[in-house]
């Protein structure tokens, strides 16, 4: 493994490195030392200049050849650093460490297009301060930054313009697939919250044994299994899977995980992926209980921020891992987070504990549904009529008559219109009750 140093600036307080270590090691990287300050932002190496020696001596003694800073480096002050340290050692921002764990672990075409916009918006304002400085001072590049191309800024905007409209027609593909799993009578929830808290594990919690079948042609992204690893990001893109839910088909979906102080750039260039949970009709939001309060308080707001933005749909907070505290810490963090969670439910998914309740306030918020009586005339496609409400809706009474057969049942108002059409090409009568 490649040897790393990690480092953070922060204007006041202590410096904590666990959330950049653990990035670290998901990108691959062996963390071997350490260098935190507190102190106002130096414009020229963020770090102060003696702050910036020590870091260049734990580099040498360490051996690594990698530093990793968790804050935002501007080129300059990228450069200014690399000066200090020794030859051939690499300096990566927070940002570009995560984007190097997003390359890593994009699979789909939908993903790799993902990750290859937040990289060219990344790159995007570089580009544009290197040509400005270079067109003011005249210089073919600046302080060793390299030759600066203009063409290079106009690329960059085309490059980001072809990506948006691709993404765009495979949005537009997915918004298709989910209206037709909607008509065919399944709710949709979304698994969101921070990265770690456990949603792979959750979901394989709730599903059925079985999966939707890939060779169907309503589902052909589904995926046949949902990691579960103690590991960030494992999943980049979506997992879906049904699970039956008291009686209700639900396809849940499984999405990136969250992650604290992303900029705006870098979630826009995710939208796609987050319009999984934007476009549900419920959104579990799961959340590691067992961290301590401040952290679950920031992670909660973090998501939020994301989620309000855009989403519509009911919200639940899921307190997860509850098999890791007790019941009076359990209690004291619900009522810590009660402004931001005021109703959540708690639950095991690794030992699957509580899930009964899990399952119970999935029904309760998910949309209601309607109750119909559809009195359909024999004719030879009939029972066909009959068999597929069966399959799409949830069936209470079927009565054979000499000439007729009445149905009563229960669905989501999309599978109820579409019934009513059915029946309609039957000749029949509809009646709600």
């Amino acid at each position: 493994m490649t040897r790393a140093v990690v480092a953070k600036r922060v204007d006041s307080g202590t410096a904590s490195l666990e959330e950049i270590r653990d990035l670290a090691e998901a990108a691959g990287y062996d963390v071997v030392g350490e260098v935190t300050q507190t102190r106002k932002e130096d414009p020229a190496m963020h770090f102060g200049e003696g702050k910036a020696d020590e870091l260049a001596a734990t580099v040498r003694a360490s051996d690594a050849s990698v530093v990793i800073f968790d804050n935002s480096l501007g080129p300059y002050q990228t450069y200014n650093l690399g000066g200090k340290l020794p030859e051939g050692v690499e300096l990566l921002d927070r940002f570009t460490l995560i984007l190097e764990i997003f390359g890593q672990r994009a699979q789909t075409r939908k993903a790799q297009l993902q990750v290859e916009l937040a990289e060219l918006r990344y790159e995007l304002p570089r580009a544009e301060a290197k040509t400005s400085l270079a067109k003011r001072d005249e210089h073919p590049g600046f302080m060793g930054l390299g030759e600066y191309d203009e063409s290079r800024e106009q690329d960059i905007k085309n490059q980001i313009s072809r990506i948006r409209d691709e993404l765009e027609r495979i949005e537009q593909t997915e918004q298709s697939r989910r209206e037709r799993r909607r008509q065919s009578g399944f709710d949709l929830v979304a698994l969101a919250g921070y990265t770690n808290a456990g949603k792979s594990t959750l979901l394989r919690r709730l599903a059925v044994d079985h999966d939707v079948d890939e060779n169907d042609d309503l589902h052909p992204d589904l995926d046949t299994t949902a990691e579960s690893q103690n590991q960030l990001f494992t999943t980049l893109g979506t997992t879906t899977r049904r699970a039956d839910v008291d009686g209700r088909d639900v396809l849940l979906t499984d999405t990136v995980g969250f992650i604290s102080d992303l900029p705006h750039w870098l979630v826009e260039s995710f939208k796609s992926t987050l319009d999984s949970v934007y476009r549900a009709d419920l959104v579990l939001l799961v959340v590691d209980v067992s961290e301590d309060v401040e952290a679950i308080r920031e992670k909660l707001v973090t998501c939020h921020d994301t989620l309000y933005e855009r989403n519509e749909a009911p919200i639940v907070t899921v307190l997860n891992k509850t098999d890791l505290v007790d019941d009076r810490e359990l209690e004291r963090k619900r009522e810590a987070i009660s402004a931001l969670a005021p109703n959540p439910v708690a639950v095991s998914g690794k030992e699957g504990l509580n899930l009964e309740a899990l399952e119970a306030r999935i029904v309760e918020e998910l949309p209601d549904w309607q109750r119909e009586r559809l009195v359909l005339p024999m004719t030879e496609d009939t029972m066909s009529v009959v068999s597929w409400l069966h399959d799409e809706a949830n069936v209470d009474d079927v009565e054979y008559g000499d000439d007729d057969v009445v149905v009563d049942f229960e669905a989501r108002p999309a599978v109820v219109e579409q019934a009513r059409s059915r029946a309609a090409e039957l000749g029949a009568v509809e009646g709600a009750v």
